[in-house]
């Protein structure tokens, strides 16, 4: 597997589903109320979750392509401005082609904001680094969503498969 394949088109894969939950969500009585839902007193609600999974693909495109990236720092105020930004993070890495990528054994230095730096290979920074924070505020983001009462199940988080489903219960 390409480090494309591992990165570029997981990150498109997850925002597709992050949007389709919040077109549920929409829809939710709580409504855009939901943003600022969370799971713990200590945890980011639902907005700031949004924000980094959002931001997160940009940072990682910067780190494996060179290209420049900005963060946002601004919560989104509702849905759909928060599906906005992810249809333009979408088209965004829909630009990239899989040959601006570094090698997957090109070294990289991540500094982090509280000092702390790591040296690891492209490779390694998106399997050890990238996706597991990708993947900690996607699920984190649903699971707001579902301890909010949205009626959203495994089937939501994984919309995907079904395009290699054979066959359907009841089929």
């Amino acid at each position: 597997m390409t480090l494309y394949q591992q990165s570029i088109e997981v990150y498109r894969q997850g925002l597709t589903m992050l949007s389709g939950l919040l077109t549920k969500a929409e829809a939710h009585p709580k409504g855009n109320d939901l943003l600022g839902a969370k799971l713990a007193d200590d945890m980011h609600p639902l907005a700031v979750q949004i924000r980094f999974l959002s931001n997160q693909p940009g940072e990682a495109a910067e780190r494996l392509t060179g290209r420049k990236f900005t963060s946002r720092d601004e919560d989104d105020a509702s849905f759909a401005d928060a599906k906005a930004v992810l249809a333009n993070m979408q088209d965004y890495l829909g630009s990239i082609d899989e040959s601006e990528l570094v090698p997957a054994e090109e070294s990289l230095v991540i500094d982090l904001p509280n000092g702390m730096e790591f040296t690891m290979t492209a490779e390694q920074y998106v399997r050890d680094w990238s996706m597991p924070n990708f993947y900690f505020h996607l699920t984190t983001a649903y699971a707001i969503l579902r301890s909010e009462g949205l009626d959203i199940g495994k089937a939501d988080f994984l919309p995907h498969m079904y395009k290699y489903a054979t066959k359907m219960p009841g089929s």
